[in-house]
């Protein structure tokens, strides 16, 4: 049998800590926050954790309930701005050291999200200030 990425880390529990803490600051983050519109945030982080469970060799629920994953279609309608992506990492980078990964798993984490979070931008244009 082979071992899968996702149960060499600790199967769900290790994504699910990686994930909310991820969360954790994307809820107090003024430029990423506007790009999630709905007022909780916990659908979309059940969503993007059962993606990455999913893209790791775990459960496929993702596929099973979303469909086909189609990451930049999905963020299209969203201005994901290269500052967007830089405070999305921040993050990430908060939920890789939440969890005890040995160097070599964090940095093949590392490499995946970053390359991940480059594909998604879409937009080079600061948003607009908001009128008084």
């Amino acid at each position: 049998m082979t071992t899968t990425f996702y149960d060499e880390i600790g199967g769900f529990e290790t994504f699910r800590r990686i994930v909310h803490r991820f969360y954790e600051g994307v809820a107090t983050d003024d430029v990423l926050r506007p790009l999630y519109p709905e007022e909780d945030l916990g659908p979309a982080e059940e969503r993007f954790l059962l993606f990455l469970v999913q893209y790791w060799g775990g459960p496929t629920t993702y596929s099973d309930t979303r469909g086909h994953p189609r990451l930049r279609m999905r963020h299209a309608p969203f201005a994901v701005t290269p500052e967007a992506k830089d405070r999305w990492l921040v993050h990430f980078r908060e939920g890789l050291d939440a969890v005890e990964l040995t160097a070599e798993q964090d940095a093949r984490f590392w490499d995946y999200v970053t390359h991940a979070a480059q594909f998604m931008v879409n937009s080079f244009e600061s948003p607009a200030p908001p009128q008084p």
